[in-house]
Parts: C-alpha cells; sequence; structure tokens
C-alpha cells in the first residue's frame, strides 16, 4: 500500500476542505498512477472530487464513520477493515484527506509525493517524510515546471 499526495514547501495539503494549489501535471499524474488500482479516500475529500462521486476506472474505499452507503464505493469504518478491503488488491493508494493519510500511513510501505514549489495558506499537513526517521530518502520519478511554479515528483519508501 501506497499514500499519494501533493503537498506543497511546508507539506500543507489543503484548505478548508480543497487544494488551493492544483496543477495538471499533477493531476494527470495522479490519474495515470492510480488508474485501475484500489483507491482509500475519506468522506469530505470524496464530496471535493467531480460530482462528489467515486473514482471511475479504480475501486474505491471510503473511510468514515458515517453509516450512509455510498453507491460505488466500499465504506469502511475503521483503519483496518480498509485494509481488510484491499488485502487481495496489487495495487493500493491512500489519497487523502489529512485524517486518513494520518490514520493510513502506517500500513504504507511507500508514500508518491509531488512537492509543490509554492507556499499557499493550508490548515491540513501530510506529515514531513524528510524529517521521519522511518522513512529513505526520496527516489525523483520526475520534475517540471508549470505556470511559473516549480514540482518534483518523488517516491519515499518506509525503512525495513
Amino acid at each position: 500500500m501506497n499514500a499519494i499526495v501533493a503537498v506543497y514547501e511546508d507539506w500543507g495539503i489543503g484548505c478548508q476542505g480543497t487544494q488551493p494549489i492544483a496543477l495538471s501535471a499533477d493531476r494527470k499524474f495522479f490519474r495515470e498512477t492510480t488508474r485501475g488500482a484500489t483507491v482509500i479516500v475519506g468522506r469530505k475529500t470524496l464530496a471535493d472530487f467531480p460530482g462528489g462521486r467515486p473514482l471511475p476506472g479504480r475501486k474505491n474505499i471510503v473511510l468514515t464513520r458515517s453509516n450512509r452507503e455510498i453507491p460505488g464505493a466500499i465504506v469502511c469504518h475503521s483503519p483496518e477493515e480498509a485494509v481488510a478491503a484491499c488485502a487481495c488488491d496489487e495495487k493500493v493508494f491512500v489519497i487523502g484527506g489529512g485524517s486518513v493519510y494520518r490514520q493510513m500511513l502506517p500500513f504504507c510501505q511507500g508514500a508518491v509525493v509531488t512537492k509543490v514549489g509554492a507556499a499557499p495558506e493550508s490548515d491540513t499537513f501530510f506529515p514531513n517524510l524528510d524529517e521521519d526517521p522511518a522513512w529513505e530518502a526520496p527516489q525523483e520519478l520526475q520534475s517540471g515546471e508549470e505556470n511559473g511554479i516549480c514540482y518534483r515528483m518523488l517516491y519515499y519508501r518506509r525503512k525495513m
């Protein structure tokens, strides 16, 4: 299981339930990386998706305390239940939001992190893997610049 996330210079990931800066290159990378995979997402992040619906072409697991059904998704109420729901799946990505990342990161062996060279106001943060001794220095997957904003896509691996 891997996390996939776009972070700003201060490891912020969002403000008031949405991304202040979203790069089309990162969105394309996310689509290509998660296509055909299982994704684990929180209810609030799901609400920010187009139409508030599960992502097409993926098995969607929604981690929530709510008891409502979500068409097109498997609803789980704990990290352990989410892990069990995808135990046989080959590719699994935790895709947010903040509380889901915090709950699921202990189960992740890796993290695909797009570092966005900007620092907009954020009220939600991803754990700083550069300062966490449990994670190895990242491998760069690709980098670029869009609308004057530099970005780097990195893969972090949990130390065994």
